[in-house]
């Protein structure tokens, strides 16, 4: 089996100053020991948002020089326009380049939908959400230039719902439909973009739920480290997928991908219709699987053009 390695190649990972056991840092150290330069960003916040368990990138950065590898440590933070350009501005000064982003950086307040208050609500999407876009409109110049890129945002099975995780759902679902399309737009430009649904037992995992019988055994069979290695075959020059999302726990990696039911067709379609025939629209025996994203893209019936972009 041949080894694929990072030699020569800058890599942003954001969010990666956690304490260990973090999946940013354990993304980090993980590349570094590939042979990647990694930029370690994280504001310090930690998980909450709120600076009660805060994040140490100079730390992370440490480890992965001490252990022989090249890091540069970035304090800037994602959920800002221009603070996300000197995150990437960091790789470029240091190093002359960039070659993949990990958009890992995130923060979750757990409660119920009408408990948030209008600060989390800003703080959740302009994090998760904005920062990826942020990230990856700083990036996206220099990936292009270059004809190369690798994309890993980060998201999560919460995307389809999960109980106290309405606004990090409504994020990770917006990163999710925002990759499929950047994949569309990278293509011709040698920029491959996935996203990841990670499992793992992870501090913040610990500081967000309280503790129950079954914390033991998720650390023990879904660790972090089973986690860096799918992210870094996303992020790697072999990676020869975009516009997929992919799940990992437990060193087990599956796809997900969207299907759709046949359904019921009548052009003369009235609203009776719908109710008398719902259960034929939702039955899923004869569902199939919906086109790639970029594979619908590129169909006739997508090949339109949008008139002269005005810019605001």
């Amino acid at each position: 089996m041949s080894e694929m390695r990072f030699d020569g190649r800058v890599v942003i990972v954001t969010g990666a100053g956690g304490n260990y056991p973090s999946l940013g840092r354990v993304y980090a150290t993980y590349l570094a020991g590939l042979g990647a330069k990694v930029v370690v960003n994280d504001l310090g916040v930690g998980p909450d948002g709120k600076g009660v368990q805060r994040a140490h990138a100079d730390v992370v950065a440490k480890e992965i020089v001490d252990a022989g590898g090249e890091a540069v440590v970035d304090t800037n933070s994602v959920a800002d326009e221009e603070s996300a350009s000197a995150i990437v501005q960091t790789a470029i000064d240091t190093w002359g380049r960039i070659d993949a982003i990990v958009n890992n950086a995130g923060i979750c307040p757990m409660t119920a939908f009408d408990e948030y208050t209008s600060s989390d609500v800003r703080k959740v999407i302009d994090t998760h959400l904005m920062g990826t876009i942020w990230m990856c409109r700083a990036a996206w110049p220099h990936l292009k230039e270059a004809g190369y890129g690798r994309i890993v945002n980060i998201t999560s099975s919460a995307m389809w719902g999960g109980r106290y995780l309405a606004l990090y759902s409504a994020a990770k679902a917006g990163i999710t439909g925002l990759t499929y399309t950047l994949a569309i737009e990278g293509e011709p430009v040698g920029i491959k973009v996935n996203t990841l649904g990670p499992t793992a037992g992870t501090t913040a995992g610990t500081y967000l739920n309280e503790e129950s019988e079954w914390t033991p055994l998720i650390f023990k069979n879904f660790r972090a480290e089973q986690v860096a290695p799918v992210v870094a075959y996303l992020a790697h020059e072999e990676c020869s997928v975009s516009a997929k999302y992919f799940e990992t726990a437990g060193g087990r990696v599956w796809q997900r991908y969207l299907t759709e039911t046949k359904g019921y067709t009548n052009p003369e379609l009235a609203i009776e219709h719908v109710r008398d025939h719902l259960e034929e629209i939702m039955d899923r025996e004869a569902a199939t699987a919906m086109d790639d994203p970029i594979v619908l893209a590129n169909s006739p019936m997508m090949s339109y053009k949008p008139r002269p972009y005005v810019r605001s």
